[in-house]
């Protein structure tokens, strides 16, 4: 119960910070990113803008690969979660896992989707995407990207941006909020090693990739929980 009270906060929390006390909108500027990130007109964006960017979706596909498995078997299904993601980050996310149950279990088959979810292709695959954003973002300006995600000081109009700045502590809890997902799907795969879990855990972002490449495949039974 405690988790889900901290879970529900940090939700109220973050939408309250983001309205009330974040940096102001920039809606014009906004809108042109988004444009420009959509169309793929990619020249005119700081690197590091949309390498972060990008790496806000390879959060949805980690927490995607757990969290379909996960949904199975809850009360309430993943997939309006995974839609709500897409369009607003951990907003979207941070209600399923406030109203899921603790479930180390799987029961049935895995279809075309789960088998993809579940292949160790797709966790090398998030990881290369991963590098090569890494890579990209090392070209961007990191002080334009500093002043529009905290401001200048020293500006007489400071640049900081609510969508950067939001966009940046979102990146942040999908860090933070993995291990709260990570012990079930560890149980789920019959992998109970500790070591592992606190690797997986405090190492952000490397950590989730690197257990997607190498843990083992769910194994499928009947609804009846048979092998």
């Amino acid at each position: 119960m405690s988790r889900k009270i901290a879970l529900w906060l940090l939700w109220v929390g973050f939408i309250a910070y983001i309205l009330l006390l974040g940096p102001p909108l920039h809606l014009e500027e906004t809108l042109t990113l988004l444009k420009n990130i959509f169309t793929l007109n990619w020249t005119d964006i700081n690197p590091v803008i949309l390498s972060l960017f990008s790496l806000i979706g390879i959060w949805l596909f980690i927490y995607s690969a757990v969290l379909f498995f996960d949904g199975r078997m809850q009360w309430i299904p993943f997939y309006p979660f995974a839609i709500a993601s897409i369009a607003s980050g951990t907003l979207g996310l941070i209600p399923y896992l406030a109203m899921r149950e603790d479930n180390q279990q799987f029961s049935g088959r895995k279809d075309a989707f789960l088998q993809l979810l579940d292949s160790r292709f797709f966790g090398i695959a998030l990881s290369l995407s991963t590098a090569g954003l890494f890579a990209y973002a090392i070209l961007g300006d990191w002080v334009g990207f500093w002043q529009q995600f905290l401001g200048d000081s020293e500006a007489l109009l400071p640049s900081a941006d609510r969508f950067i700045n939001g966009m940046s502590l979102a990146f942040c809890l999908f860090c933070l909020l993995f291990p709260t997902v990570l012990g079930d799907d560890m149980a789920r795969r019959r992998w109970n090693n500790p070591q592992v879990f606190w690797a997986v855990a405090l190492v952000p972002l490397i950590g989730p990739l690197l257990y997607l490449c190498l843990r083992p495949p769910i194994l499928e039974n009947d609804e009846a929980g048979s092998t």
